[in-house]
């Protein structure tokens, strides 16, 4: 029966569509399971073969989930406000909206086209008003916010004025920016402006100034992760860093939390890794540093407290506001100098940078606490504003990067550890180190000594024991267009969270989208964005008079902002009153099974932590934790396309010449007959009074003279690795004149294995593949390619092979084109092999090893086609097996088998261990420990009857001859062996 992909495919995808199969109902008695994709950006590339890999596998996953009875919630969406589309608007003058809608559509029509069981009655994108009304709620509750670490939670901030009008801040222990001291009395008489500055102190969402990376390029703050060796990873620009006023978001407050939580997730070693490393919890003490001359004093954090007595000099970030003020007049040029020079650096780079240190002199000088020693004082970027205090004791003799930075600038190197065995295993130099006999120190081990430090520190008053963390608090504004607005109004300069009533506050239209000439962010072009207070309502720009109508914020949130919760909205998508019913966020809970990149390990998946945790302690759900097991895929790597080219421009007609030479002589190109070959065509178009000259020159092209460049995959002749040359004169303009060097009549590419993208020219469309091959192929295809978890190479030609298969399937229903079914019992070996299939899948489904449940489909169909098979309780059970991962040809049968129902909803057939059990054992006989031949016995024997059976079988008889076993050995199903 010919297998017709296209014509089953549309028609079931349009009846899932038509039907709303797999529309998920929150009002069932069934269990529920929630799987879930990472949210994707819509790009206008669309999808290549690559992405659907993770959202395969999740379909396999939830497919298999309502075949075991369960409620299935299997949702999509898109993470649509970001930067691509509003670079593509300043440079076109379109409206973000209008690109993200058009990106969007195409993302659906080939996610469709492949056949994923979403619901998509409940589809998400973040750029809608009705959706970000609810993200801006949420900084709202942040907003209005504060952590209280005495009940470890989050709390109102009407609860934190009541204290301070009972108390003031005393008795009080909270998440703050700085330590204030204030009393009842004096909160109460403070002006509005005033409280509300103190207020801003304790906001989980907070606006204070603090270090970005600034891309001017972009006109924007961009995120760490946003930024790779200097340069924006989008766009390429330079990234400096730079001090301004910022909305933050108070992460550091779940720090204990979100590294404890860890120990509860089903994720990836590697990627809780990560986020501990991220987090860096670290134990210590805050010790302070008088300065000589000066009323300043400098408080460093240190996980070494013990090695006080080895810390030679300071070094502070060039960011730290301590340094203008100790910066004397003689080192100013050379410090502001430095300053400069760090801007161009991002944190990341200055943090994996460990083996260049640079720095530069204040000119001041700390005193030591513990040994009256001055202490010069650096600022280099080695140390970073935003860990600790931004400030180290640098001890050279115990810590790598101050041995570095002393031996640069020829400082004092002191040891303080005795010996080998004591405190710490090494120093760095000690040959040049002084040892130091503490009385503090002497004979005490490392926990010891840094306790009694510790606690010494503590006496003498200039510090106290801590715990610190690595992580800072999250950057939340983004000068940018295309974003959530953020509900905030100025008056008298200070934030006012606009009432919910307002929300949500829209996105307005603008001129252009690029900052304003004053600098302000684009939505400083905006004609309609006013707040008037009195009558609640967005107005004209021109009304704000900083009385009744006031300026709103022009920043935007981060691409963060709407991923952060999205898991929470898709439980319901459609409520206008709340961001999610309690009883629904109660029914579905934690995401049970989540795919995605591990990229997002410091971003993404700790922020969705940090305001999952919130939403609880606020009390809107009831899980600390959004995602109970996380599965990151590995990637589809692209088989690049590369020649070889040679740009010559001679120097007499000043014509460029381009040439290409096949791959396999590249390391020829100076031997004939290819430098002759080569000398023609560079010379060629020379006049004839120039060629004798020409001819005699000599023309040495060396190997590396040949620049290898990428190549459209598409223009390889039927999937090989030759190219068709005039396919790729016409690809390019550059091209267009090319002239190759050959071998045996043909262009061969060299090829690679790199990462997908379009830069490389080695994207695979999946549309094209799935109007070749189907949607079912490509499905199988990509599980069969490896490990879900690894990343492996794409190669088309392999896509036949699993084609034949699906066509092997197919026709085992079919005797030629007629549908032959028999309601005949299946024999033994039938239910043997579909048991053992169920098996294997449903063991591969549970451990996500979905490539070798590919080859057992492989195996299975074999052997039903060997033993002839066309019994319906054989091929029903078998469809439904197969239909996860190969939806639309199991529909298909289902449906040709008689039935009117889709098959999504069949229970999966259930593994019966007795059709694997033998009824029959082929048992080795040994004689006197050699194997002589087997014997066949039924398997349910005892070892007596084995022994029986034995003892009459002419074959034994005849070995023994005639003499008596001395013993004989039994292990039922295992062996016979007999001693004579």
């Amino acid at each position: 029966m010919f297998y017709d992909h296209k014509k089953i495919e549309k028609d079931w995808q349009k009846f899932w569509e038509e039907n709303q199969t797999y529309k998920t109902t929150d009002k069932t008695d069934k269990p529920k399971f929630y799987v879930l994709d990472m949210f994707p950006y819509p790009s206008g590339a669309g999808l290549h073969v690559g992405h659907p890999l993770g959202y395969i596998a999740s379909d396999i996953y939830a497919r298999y989930k309502r075949h075991e009875g369960f409620n299935v919630l299997h949702p999509i969406g898109y993470d649509s406000f970001g930067l691509p589309a509003e670079q593509y608007a300043i440079q076109t003058g379109q409206h973000p909206a209008v690109t993200t809608e058009e990106n969007i559509a195409r993302y659906e029509q080939q996610m469709r086209k492949i056949g994923f069981s979403f619901d998509w009655s409940r589809e998400l994108r973040t750029s809608d008003a009705a959706y970000y009304k609810w993200t801006q709620w949420i900084f709202i509750q942040l907003f209005d916010s504060w952590y209280n670490k005495s009940t470890d939670k989050a709390e109102p901030i009407s609860e934190l004025i009541l204290h301070f009008e009972n108390e003031g801040s005393e008795n009080l222990s909270a998440v703050q920016n700085d330590q204030l001291n204030f009393t009842a009395e004096e909160w109460k008489s403070a002006s509005e402006l005033d409280q509300q500055d103190i207020l801003l102190n304790y906001r989980l969402a907070y606006r204070a100034e603090t270090t970005v990376n600034w891309c001017p390029g972009l006109g924007t703050v961009l995120a760490n992760d946003e930024v790779k060796d200097g340069k924006s990873e989008r766009g390429g620009f330079p990234v400096f860093q730079k001090k301004m006023m910022q909305w933050s978001m108070r992460i550091t407050a779940y720090s204990e939390r979100l590294l404890k939580g860890l120990q509860n997730l089903d994720w990836p070693q590697p990627l809780k890794d990560a986020q501990e490393y991220w987090i860096g919890k670290s134990q210590g003490a805050i010790v302070t540093f008088d300065v000589e001359d000066s009323v300043e004093k400098i408080s460093v954090f240190t996980t070494r407290p013990d090695t006080i007595f080895g810390a030679t000099f300071i070094v502070l970030a060039p960011e730290n506001p301590l340094v203008e003020n100790l910066t004397i007049e003689g080192q100013k040029e050379e410090v502001e100098s430095y300053i400069e020079q760090t801007s161009k650096k991002t944190e990341r780079d200055r943090m994996s940078d460990v083996k260049n240190v640079s720095g530069a002199f204040t000119g001041s000088y700390a005193l030591n606490p513990f040994t009256n020693q001055e202490m010069p004082i650096y600022i280099s970027d080695y140390v970073l504003m935003g860990y600790g205090t931004g400030a180290v004791m640098a001890v050279p003799a115990h810590d790598e990067r101050d041995h570095r930075f002393a031996k640069k600038f020829d400082l004092n190197i002191v040891n303080v550890i005795e010996n080998d065995n004591d405190i710490q295993e090494e120093s760095f130099d000690s040959k040049d180190s002084v040892c130091v006999n503490s009385e503090f120190l002497n004979g005490l081990k490392y926990h010891e000594a840094k306790s009694l430090i510790i606690a010494e520190i503590e006496k003498k008053n200039i510090g106290h024991g801590t715990t610190n963390y690595r992580q800072r608090d999250a950057i939340f504004s983004r000068q940018r267009y295309w974003g959530e607005p953020v509900p905030i109004y100025y008056k008298d300069g200070m934030p006012y969270s606009l009432p919910v009533s307002a929300l949500p506050l829209e996105l307005p239209e603008v001129e252009k989208y690029l900052p304003t000439e004053d600098g302000d962010p684009p939505l400083g072009n905006a004609k309609t964005f006013g707040w008037d207070e009195a009558n609640q309502k967005i107005v004209s720009t021109d009304l704000i008079d900083d009385e009744n109508v006031f300026p709103l914020e022009l920043s935007t949130m981060p691409g963060w902002a709407g991923s952060s919760w999205y898991f929470l909205r898709y439980m319901d998508p459609n409520n206008k009153e709340v961001f999610t019913d309690k009883n629904l966020s109660d029914y579905w809970g934690q995401v049970d099974l989540y795919i995605g990149g591990s990229e997002h390990a410091t971003g993404h998946l700790l922020y969705s932590r940090f305001w999952n945790m919130f939403m609880k302690d606020r009390g809107y759900i009831n899980h600390e934790e959004p995602f109970k097991k996380l599965i990151n895929q590995g990637m589809i790597l692209g088989m690049s396309a590369l020649a070889y080219r040679f740009n010559y421009s001679d120097t007499i007609t000043g014509k460029s010449n381009v040439i290409l030479i096949s791959k396999n002589l590249i390391n020829q190109v100076n031997e004939e007959p290819y430098i002759s070959e080569i000398s023609k065509m560079v010379f060629k178009n020379l006049p004839s009074d120039k060629t004798g000259s020409a001819a005699n020159s000599p023309l040495v092209l060396r190997s590396d003279l040949f620049q290898k460049i990428h190549v459209d995959v598409s223009l390889l002749k039927g999937g090989t690795d030759e190219l068709d040359t005039e396919k790729f004169k016409n690809w390019r303009s550059e091209y267009a004149d090319a002239e190759f060097i050959l071998e045996d009549g043909k262009y061969i590419c060299e090829r690679e294995v790199e990462k997908m993208s379009k830069s490389k020219y080695n994207v695979v469309n999946p549309d094209d593949i799935c109007e070749e091959y189907g949607a079912d192929c490509l499905r199988l295809y990509e599980m069969f390619l490896g490990p879900l978890e690894q990343s492996k190479p794409w190669n088309t030609q392999g896509l036949s092979g699993v084609y034949g298969f699906l066509k092997k399937f197919y026709n085992l229903y079919y005797n030629e084109d007629v549908l032959e079914i028999s309601e005949e019992e299946p024999t033994k070996e039938e239910y043997k092999v579909l048991h053992t299939l169920i098996k294997k899948v449903v063991a591969d489904i549970a451990n996500f090893s979905f490539n070798t449940s590919v080859s057992s489909f492989m195996i299975a169909v074999n052997e039903l086609q060997k033993l002839k098979t066309n019994k319906r309780k054989i091929l029903e059970a078998l469809a439904i097996v197969v239909s996860p991962y190969a939806p639309h040809i199991c529909e298909e049968l289902w449906r040709n088998l008689g039935h009117h129902t889709s098959i999504e909803f069949e229970k999966f057939p259930e593994f019966e261990e007795k059709y694997l059990v033998e009824d029959e054992i082929q048992y080795p006989v040994s004689f006197n420990g050699k194997m002589k031949f087997k014997l066949a016995l039924p398997s349910d024997l005892t070892a007596s009857q084995i022994e029986e059976i034995a003892l009459k079988d002419e074959r034994i008889l005849q070995q023994l001859a005639g003499n008596h076993p001395k013993k004989i050995i039994i292990v039922p199903k295992k062996i016979i062996n007999i001693v004579f």
